[in-house]
């Protein structure tokens, strides 16, 4: 058997780097975060508060963007509150992209943690642990996701006075109302009395007061398909959809899929295959 070699984590500014060496790594090598084969995007990037966002990355999947906060040694308050702020000005800059909010930290104390946590329930912030490793006479950089738990609330509350409906969605984007049409209509046999939930952002096909399948707007004729799906089937999902060369998004408790029309109708087994696990993943929730 092949000896397992025992790596010891070294201090990244004791070892002679800044937090600028750490930018660059991220920003040259973006999938090392876990979070995708994201595109980095810019660095520093000057915001109208005055500061200056680390890195910007973007998924080229469904345009979703990560604004991305670096520190070495503990974190602390000023890092969280940057990171979410920088968070909130782009999201204010590209109103029609998801956004996330990326803390890349070498130490998250307990404290900053639980702060973090708290957030994560109303802000998409992700919290990852940077380290620097030594195996023998090779150095290492790792990153380990330490909180990514924020989930879009299916049944958005709108509290001014417009109506979501049908007519609504026919003059904001009517490609993403007959994209989720020809959704309902491939699925509809497959759920108990689908109905189409709408919201501001978003078509949902609900099912018992449940959003089952939900879809984003997107430029360019294209929307972004989201469903969660319990840990026991999401491999299904995965060899449904690579299966078919269908790229995807994987999320920990939820994929996404950049749709439009066509794509569904030529792929309609393919559907309906990922609504009979949709549906088996919501009946087990219940059942347990």
């Amino acid at each position: 058997m092949e000896a397992i070699q025992i790596a010891q984590a070294l201090s990244i500014r004791d070892e002679g780097f800044d937090e600028l060496w750490l930018q660059k790594q991220i920003y040259d090598n973006p999938s090392a975060l876990g979070l995708g084969d994201l595109e980095p995007i810019t660095r520093e990037r000057l915001q109208s508060s005055g500061g200056r966002i680390d890195i910007l990355l973007k998924n080229p999947e469904d345009d979703a963007m990560y604004e991305v906060e670096v520190m070495l040694g503990e974190t602390d308050e000023t890092h969280i509150i940057r990171t979410i702020e920088y968070w909130d000005n782009e999201k204010r800059r590209w109103p029609q992209r998801q956004h996330f909010a990326v803390l890349v930290a070498e130490y998250i104390n307990r404290r900053f943690f639980n702060v973090i946590h708290l957030l994560s329930n109303s802000i998409p912030i992700i919290a990852i642990q940077a380290s620097l490793l030594q195996s023998n006479d090779k150095k290492s950089l790792f990153f380990t996701t330490l909180l990514d738990t924020y989930e879009e609330i299916d049944d958005e509350t709108s509290f001014d006075d417009k109506t979501y409906n049908r007519e609504y969605w026919v003059s904001k984007a009517k490609w993403t109302l007959d994209i989720v049409e020809t959704l309902l209509s491939v699925t509809a046999d497959i759920f108990t009395e689908p109905t189409l939930h709408y919201v501001k952002n978003y078509i949902a096909i609900n099912v018992s007061g449940n959003n089952y399948l939900w879809i984003h707007k997107r430029s360019s004729d294209k929307s972004l398909l989201g469903f969660r799906m319990a840990q026991p089937l999401q491999d299904e999902v995965v060899t449904l959809l690579d299966g078919n060369n269908i790229s995807y998004v994987r999320k920990p408790k939820a994929f996404r899929i950049t749709v439009d029309k066509q794509m569904i109708e030529k792929n309609r087994d393919v559907f309906r295959s990922i609504a009979e696990l949709v549906k088996r993943s919501w009946q087990a929730s219940v059942d347990n």
